[in-house]
């Protein structure tokens, strides 16, 4: 299926349930944008139509804009085992408030996904069963992917020149 004829079968979908924002596609893919609060609605509709069937959540994450609104996005990679299609469905989320329902419940597969998510962007999952950090220390106190965040890195010696930490470097 062309992924214009995609977006017409989700748009069409979800065109009585008002759950999705927006339907976009763009480079042969398609994206739908959710507002948070009908985030798990959409998700259950997209997975329950027998047209559609997306059965399979492959991955979330996020992206963040610092001066935007919203601020973060987090976008769920989804996947039809039948059908053999992928969408992605993307949600806006601000700066002060950066929460969305855990999805856990209806896709397994996002249990350590939304760990991530929370340990790298420090976007909280309301619901998760585990919501805790998965790969930096229990310790750690910042969030490294937002892009406010520092650099860091630590100095290196290449073939005898000195080479500083990426946020340190002048020229």
């Amino acid at each position: 299926m062309r992924a214009a004829e995609l977006a017409e079968r989700v748009r069409a979908a979800v065109a009585e349930t008002a759950v999705v924002v927006d339907v976009v596609v763009a480079r042969d893919e398609v994206t739908a944008i959710a507002d948070r609060s009908d985030l798990l609605g959409a998700l259950e509709k997209l997975r329950n139509d027998t047209e559609l069937s997306f059965d399979f959540l492959s991955s979330v994450t996020a992206t963040d804009w610092p001066g935007r609104s919203p601020r973060f996005w987090v976008a769920y990679e989804l996947y039809s085992l039948s059908h053999r299609h992928r969408l992605r469905v993307k949600v806006g989320l601000p700066e002060e408030d950066p929460r969305v329902p855990s999805v856990t419940p209806a896709y397994p597969t996002a249990n350590w996904h939304e760990r991530e998510t929370y340990d790298f962007f420090g976007i909280v999952f309301d619901g998760h069963p585990d919501l805790r950090r998965i790969l930096l220390p229990d310790g750690w106190e910042s969030h490294p992917l937002r892009k406010t965040e520092e650099l860091g890195g630590v100095n290196t010696r290449y073939k005898g020149a000195f080479i500083p930490p990426v946020d340190r470097r002048t020229t």
